[in-house]
């Protein structure tokens, strides 16, 4: 096993098999983004959502996917060659992962793909620990979802470029807060569930971004919106009417169901006790 891996799952600290389970997924993402900078991934493309504000800028909590926009449009866009990178740069660590495109359903600007690993295995190449203590089952796979936006709205986010240390050094693009900001409200605003799931992660976010005091990308917003059929190109959108759309949206969340999605990706679950419509609205007067 590469020492570096080694040394990275080190820092986590893991007291048990969810927290040792939430760290290989998080090694396995940067993984992938070095397999995709090694392609020259970010020459066109820039990562954005959940896990790009944990590993760009340590949002407490553990994220799943991998979410990223073409910087411009581009309706022949082909992830294949990006994905072969990313095989190609686990076996370089000694680890064993599949990627796999998804087949559309029906047409749209999104290409996706699966990383698949099997979660034991790697564990205890990486690990030297007993199963007996980690009782995961030997079957169990960790899957993280690769989605590339390929129709980004006019005008784009806008990025800046950072970079990573582990597990070796390499830089990539990403959007900036603001921009990312503008993307999660989009999310809030507009992401279908399926029955009542609520995806409480992105109220999580939103809270980040408030404390953070980031100001969204109006602009970037607009765009969003209007591609998702919520706002009419023709008016500009505010921040007053931000604000209106958000209070609206508070109002018809299950809270309960967003707190049991947020739950498994963060430490202390006591944070959660004041979520309701009342404490979200609360927040806008800090924008």
């Amino acid at each position: 096993m590469h020492p570096a891996i080694t040394e990275i799952l080190k820092k986590y600290n893991c007291q048990n098999p969810h927290e040792y389970k939430n760290a290989l997924k998080e090694i396995m993402q940067e993984i992938a983004l070095l397999g995709l900078s090694r392609q020259n991934f970010f020459y066109n493309a820039a990562f954005y959502g959940g896990t790009a504000l944990r590993i760009a800028h340590r949002l407490n909590r553990f994220s799943e996917d991998l979410d990223f926009t073409l910087i411009k449009a581009n309706s022949h866009f082909d992830i294949n060659p990006f994905l072969k990178s990313i095989e190609e740069e686990f076996i370089s660590f000694g680890l064993k992962l599949t990627a796999e495109k998804k087949v559309k359903a029906k047409d749209s600007g999104i290409e996706s793909a699966f990383l698949k690993a099997n979660t034991l295995e790697h564990l205890l190449k990486i690990e030297k620990v007993n199963n007996t203590d980690l009782r995961i089952n030997k079957n169990e796979v960790i899957k993280i979802k690769l989605e590339i936006d390929t129709n980004p709205p006019t005008p784009p986010g806008k990025v800046e470029t950072l970079f990573l240390t582990e597990p070796i050094p390499f830089s990539y693009q990403i959007l900036t807060l603001p921009s990312l900001f503008a993307g999660k409200l989009h999310a809030i605003l507009c992401r279908e569930y399926l029955g009542n799931r609520v995806k409480g992660r992105d109220y999580y976010d939103f809270i980040w971004y408030i404390n953070k005091q980031v100001e969204p990308d109006l602009e970037y917003l607009k765009g969003k919106l209007v591609e998702s059929g919520k706002w009419d190109k023709k008016i500009v959108l505010t921040k007053s009417d931000l604000i209106k759309l958000l209070k609206e949206k508070f109002i018809s969340v299950d809270w309960i169901q967003a707190k049991k999605d947020i739950s498994p990706f963060i430490s202390d679950t006591k944070e959660l006790e004041v979520w309701s419509t009342a404490f979200f609205q609360s927040l806008l007067s800090k924008f």
